[in-house]
């Protein structure tokens, strides 16, 4: 292991409340790397920034291309043991190659042919699936058979066995969210293989998970312990889509409960807790009106934004696109964000907002209010 700076370096870039460049500073310095130590008063305006700086960059991915090459991937690349999952990572600009979509956020589409089957497998990394387009999946986590159709948000806790299988006579696409760049960064992975096969191809309507927790404002008694992440393992498109619809009609007849004029949205929450569905992951769908531009925001911690349907304009930082369906916005840390359309647009968000919070470290700034 050797050490990253140079006594050249730090010389040369000595300037206010630096000392000024001696031999016996040079030799000072050459003792530091020596030792793997690195000065704070060298570093201090990268390690202390007046506010967040991150190395991610916002960025958008086009669906339309993502899925072009999913579907090649389809054709030449098998899903089987070794490489797991037909799954390609989103990798932000700034972070050097990783596969991360931001510091702490991993997402992917992932692409399973006809009749194909994804192994069985469980790691100590949280994932999610989010579906935009398609049906005929089902994933089975501890060996419950789970339906993925578009609009279905679907948990995969950490260290719950899960594979995947495709009953229908077409492909299916859909975006896989997990908190593997935190998990790496903190040293704490684990991963076990499964069967090599999925068990289960039955293709019940509902879970055994959903039969059992997923009635709204219902809980059973039995089940009274609260668990770090939810027990549903399926929340449906027609439970979002009526939530969103009823929070705009209300807002229409004058009564509260939309964020701001013209944007719905809910969270998803678990049932035993109240809180996020998961620890390390909060997951939010949102419902712009036609003619709605939101409050520029910003936030500690990062996110990743798929459109689900309509098309718009988001800005991040400095940066300005037009979106549609399917394409997937990285928000960095501390980067305002605003949203605009004129035709509608809903949007699935997910975030890493439940670990500042439990730091202590989650500051959130709407439009020019003070954080």
């Amino acid at each position: 292991m050797t050490s990253t700076f140079s006594p050249v370096t730090l010389r040369a870039t000595a300037g206010p409340g630096q000392p000024e460049p001696t031999s016996q500073l040079d030799e000072l310095y050459r003792g530091f790397e020596q030792e793997l130590l690195v000065p704070l008063w060298t570093e201090i305006g990268d390690l202390m920034p007046a506010s967040p700086s991150p190395a991610a960059q916002p960025h958008v991915w086009r669906w339309q291309n993502l899925l072009h090459l999913a579907q090649r991937s389809g054709e030449l690349v098998p899903v089987g043991r070794g490489g797991e999952r037909r799954a390609i990572a989103l990798a932000n600009p700034g972070l050097g190659g990783a596969p991360y979509a931001t510091p702490t956020l991993w997402a992917a589409i992932q692409y399973l042919n006809p009749s194909e089957d994804a192994p069985v497998h469980r790691h100590t990394q949280h994932a999610f699936r989010f579906v935009v387009d398609g049906e005929g999946v089902w994933t089975v986590v501890n060996g419950d058979p789970v339906a993925m159709r578009r609009g279905d948000f679907l948990l995969t806790p950490g260290w719950n066995f899960h594979g995947h299988h495709n009953q229908a006579d077409t492909p299916m696409t859909w975006l896989d969210g997990l908190d593997i760049p935190f998990v790496h960064q903190t040293g704490s992975a684990f991963f076990e293989l499964g069967p090599d096969v999925v068990s289960d191809h039955s293709t019940p309507d509902r879970s055994r998970s959903e039969r059992l927790w997923a009635h709204p404002g219902l809980r059973p008694v039995a089940q009274a312990d609260p668990t770090p992440s939810s027990p549903i393992a399926a929340y449906r498109w027609e439970h979002t889509d009526a939530a969103l619809a009823d929070q705009l009609a209300l807002e229409s007849e004058g009564h509260p409960g939309v964020v701001e004029p013209g944007h719905a949205a809910i969270r998803f929450s678990n049932p035993t807790t109240g809180g996020d569905v998961m620890p390390t992951i909060r997951a939010e769908m949102h419902r712009l009106r036609a003619d709605t531009t939101t409050a520029t925001r910003r936030e500690v911690g990062s996110s990743v934004w798929q459109v689900f349907d309509g098309t718009g304009t988001v800005r991040v930082g400095d940066r300005e696109w037009e979106i549609t369906r399917g394409d997937l916005i990285a928000v960095p840390s501390w980067q305002p964000l605003t949203l605009t359309t004129t035709s509608g647009l809903d949007l699935f968000r997910f975030s890493d907002t439940p670990i500042f919070e439990r730091l202590n470290a989650d500051r959130v700034q709407v439009e020019g209010t003070p954080a």
